[in-house]
């Protein structure tokens, strides 16, 4: 199995986005030398004092300076905002700066309604999923220089690196995402970690969808990828500890806190004691919105949910305040899934 990262750039309590970032290149660079497949980074709007991850395009060109040889790519650049051109240019231009090695995720979201307006995202599209499928076509079709000879963007050009081009990804928490990826032929992303329920239906849309691409830099047979909230500590007990950030951050998210996150202490104490440990064996309908555990009981959750979708690769994704214990639990995580360190 593939092990991926994706990162939201959280700023440190009474911290500054410099600190986040550099966080971010650190844990990127621990990622490469673990031998993580790839490191995708978060677009998050206006609540910057604690996520600080709003423009990946940015911050994937300063990540190909300061990496070598890992995969880097947007976890999500969100579409919906955009022109498709001008995304296309910011992607040949990392492509440019890390060649050969860019990772192209598309989704879409919406913030809250004076994000919106500030980014001028109208909220009334009259069919969401064609105008969504028709920016990732553009996108696509602009990265790899595929318009028909006659189209009236075939001689607009885009920086390029000579070597492979940016590989398109749809990412989404949905089934309507997922059909979209599956009838364009592109490779298909799933957000576990925002609604684990969809999962297992998001991955038989988009293969009942599924057709060969058209599309140069798409894909013949599908490929997909599903990415968790997992963090992991040498024992089950200890990493439940962890988890429990997770956990109540979720419920803050629900009573419409948006983006807050507790230290492990008050998460406990919010939540009136720490979490269970995450079991072992999963029930057939059960997916936790988080999960927990050993190095060897997180590899066995990891086969087991990779199993349910059919896929070969999963995606890290966590809450976890102290940047040292993250960093410690995707070795730990690396260490039980038995990837291989780079150049060993």
């Amino acid at each position: 199995m593939d092990l991926s990262v994706v990162d939201l750039s959280p700023v440190p309590e009474d911290g500054t986005a410099t600190e986040a970032f550099q966080n971010t290149v650190e844990a990127a660079q621990q990622a490469e030398e673990l031998g993580f497949e790839r490191f995708w980074v978060a677009e998050h709007h206006g609540m910057a004092s604690r996520l600080a991850g709003t423009t990946p395009e940015v911050l994937l060109g300063h990540l190909a300076a300061e990496t070598e040889s890992i995969r880097l790519g947007s976890g999500a650049v969100l579409l919906n905002h955009y022109n498709p051109f001008k995304v296309a240019e910011q992607f040949g231009t990392i492509d440019a700066l890390a060649p050969g090695r860019v990772d192209a995720g598309l989704g879409r979201a919406n913030g809250s309604p004076a994000v919106d307006r500030a980014l001028g995202t109208s909220r009334r599209v009259k069919n969401p999923d064609e105008d969504h499928r028709q920016k990732i076509t553009a996108v696509v079709n602009h990265l790899y220089d595929d318009f028909p000879e006659a189209h009236q963007y075939a001689d607009i050009e885009i920086p390029r690196s000579g070597a492979d081009e940016p590989v398109p990804w749809v990412l989404g928490s949905s089934a309507s995402s997922a059909k979209i990826a599956g009838q364009l032929g592109l490779r298909f992303c799933f957000a576990a970690f925002i609604r684990p329920s969809f999962a297992v239906p998001a991955f038989e849309a988009y293969r009942e969808a599924f057709e060969p691409s058209s599309l140069a830099g798409g894909i013949d047979e599908p490929e997909g990828m599903v990415a968790l909230n997992a963090v992991a500590a040498e024992t089950d007990e200890e990493a439940a500890r962890l988890r429990a950030v997770a956990e109540a951050s979720f419920k803050r998210l629900q009573r419409g806190d948006v983006g807050s996150t507790p230290t492990v202490e008050e998460a406990i104490d919010e939540l009136g004691g720490v979490p269970e440990p995450t079991p072992a064996t999963l029930d057939a309908d059960e997916w936790p919105r988080a999960i927990s555990g050993s190095p060897e009981t997180l590899a066995g959750l990891f086969e087991q949910l990779a199993d349910r979708v059919g896929v070969d690769e999963m995606m890290v994704q966590h809450v976890v305040p102290d940047h040292d214990a993250a960093l410690r639990s995707h070795e730990l995580i690396a260490e039980g899934v038995g990837i291989e360190p780079r150049g060993d």
